[in-house]
């Protein structure tokens, strides 16, 4: 039986911060002034850069390049930190405003 992921495998990158905090299930809004958050908008920029030097490298958009390699652990927020600290940033209580 083949086996079905409810997720589908990230391909390409992308130039968009709330698509690319999607992939750890985070919003813009979900980012504070805490750590974490900083830590992650300090991502964003490393995964930013990246993105820029393989697309010119490769003459490519970033939908048809994907980082590996010593650069994988930036296509996701926050994959260099622990599970718990995602978890408490993406359940803070939600804004109504």
């Amino acid at each position: 039986m083949k086996k079905i992921n409810p997720i589908p495998e990230i391909v390409g990158e992308t130039t968009d911060v709330e698509s690319w905090l999607m992939r750890a299930g985070l919003r813009f809004s979900d980012l504070g002034d805490d750590a974490v958050s900083i830590a992650i908008r300090r991502q964003w920029r490393e995964y930013q850069a990246a993105v820029h030097r393989c697309c010119v490298t490769l003459h490519q958009p970033p939908s048809d390049v994907q980082l590996s390699g010593d650069y994988a652990n930036l296509r996701i927020p926050g994959a260099a930190f622990t599970n718990c600290a995602i978890d408490r940033l993406s359940s803070r209580p939600q804004s109504l405003d």
